[in-house]
């Protein structure tokens, strides 16, 4: 949600958790997301938000950041700082989240500490201009068969409309971007990617 503006990415988030969603990422990056003062200052202000709703606040790569601020995890990329010193820097009681692209980058992750993976991108996406190749759910479902109680989080170009399928190769959850921020009703497109999610959960457990 990188911008010089934090009103409107403030009243979007806002939006977004009354929508329903479980959890936000900071994800300042790019030509103009916030930096030094300005972006802990925006920091500080989602994490206010999602207190309020008690949704938990994570950091995306920025491990200093989060440590300052007492967020309540770090997501890292594999181009990132190393998962292993993230989760000794952060400690066992926050939440260790890994972007994966491969079983081996997986079965790392799970040894470096990850309370979670994200996969992708699924479909394609023009929110991150260093997005890896469009991956599928190909690769979400071989993850799964080797570690099938690991949580899985998609990742790229997800919408309600094409969630499905990412559930059904054995994600525990989506991730989305521009599904909510572009939508003319951030409130409503996130509680329909609720709805779909809680579907999935459901008919997840009934399996079990």
């Amino acid at each position: 949600m990188g911008s010089t503006n934090a009103e409107k990415p403030l009243s979007v988030l806002e939006d977004a958790l009354k929508g329903g969603i479980t959890c936000y990422q900071l994800r300042e990056k790019g030509a103009h997301a916030l930096v030094g003062t300005e972006k802990k200052a925006f920091a500080v202000s989602c994490q206010r938000l999602c207190a309020q709703y008690g949704v938990p606040f994570i950091v995306n790569d920025d491990v200093d950041l989060a440590v300052e601020i007492d967020a309540d995890g770090v997501h890292v990329g594999q181009d990132d700082v190393e998962a292993r010193f993230v989760r000794k820097r952060i400690g066992t009681e926050k939440i260790l989240g890994v972007s994966v692209h491969t079983v081996e980058e997986a079965t790392k992750a799970i040894a470096d500490g990850a309370d979670y993976v994200g996969m992708g991108p699924v479909y394609p996406t023009m929110t991150k201009a260093d997005a890896k190749p469009v991956a599928g759910t190909a690769v979400i479902e071989e993850v799964t068969k080797v570690y099938p109680c690991l949580p899985i989080v998609g990742i790229g170009g997800i919408t309600a409309e094409n969630a499905e399928p990412v559930f059904r190769a054995g994600a525990s959850g989506i991730s989305v971007i521009s599904a909510i921020a572009s939508s003319a009703d951030p409130e409503l497109a996130a509680r329909r990617l609720a709805e779909v999610s809680l579907k999935w959960s459901r008919e997840r457990e009934l399996l079990r």
